[in-house]
C-alpha cells in the first residue's frame, strides 16, 4: 500500500479504535482459546485449537494491514461549511425527491447508509461544490441531476 490515500478525521478514529481492540481484548480472547484448547490434549486433532490458531492468523494480518494503512494515510479535516469536502453531510434533489449523503473515504463508504467514497464517481462529483450547484453523474443508468440543497 505505497499510496498515499485520504481518510476523514471520523475514519481514523475508527481505524484507531478497531486497532487497538485486536491489540488487546481480541488477543488475549484468541490466547485464552489457545490456552484452552491445548489443555483438551492432541493437538493434530484438536478442531478447537484449529480454529483458535485460524483466528489469531487472521486477527494479526488485520492489526498489519491496519497498522500499515495508518502508515500510508492522510487525515483530512473538516471542511468549510459553504463547500462540499472530505465529511461534508449533504442534502440533494433527484427527480423530486431528497437523498442525504456524506462523504467518506474509500474504507469507511456505506452505500445503504448513504456514505459515499469520495473516489466513487458520485462523491468525487460532489467534492468542491457549492449550496445550490447542479452536479450531473454519469452511472450506468444514464446521467442523474443533484442539486444541492443543504451541506453540513
Amino acid at each position: 500500500m505505497g499510496d498515499q490515500q485520504i481518510i476523514s478525521e471520523e475514519g481514523y478514529l475508527k481505524l484507531q479504535e478497531e486497532l487497538h481492540q485486536l491489540n488487546t481484548t481480541k488477543r488475549r480472547e484468541i490466547a485464552d482459546r489457545i490456552e484452552k484448547a491445548k489443555e483438551l490434549g492432541d493437538l493434530s486433532e484438536n478442531a478447537e485449537y484449529s480454529d483458535a490458531k485460524e483466528a489469531q492468523a487472521f486477527n494479526e494480518g488485520r492489526i498489519s494491514e491496519i497498522t500499515s494503512l495508518l502508515k500510508n494515510i492522510t487525515v483530512v479535516k473538516n471542511h468549510a461549511k459553504n463547500e462540499i469536502g472530505m465529511g461534508s453531510k449533504i442534502t440533494v434533489e433527484t427527480n423530486g425527491q431528497e437523498k442525504e449523503f456524506m462523504i467518506v473515504s474509500f474504507n469507511e463508504a456505506d452505500p445503504l447508509a448513504g456514505k459515499v467514497s469520495n473516489e466513487s464517481p458520485l462523491g468525487f462529483s460532489f467534492l468542491g461544490k457549492k449550496l445550490g450547484d447542479v452536479v450531473t453523474v454519469h452511472t450506468p443508468k444514464g446521467e442523474i441531476k443533484y442539486k444541492i440543497v443543504k451541506i453540513d
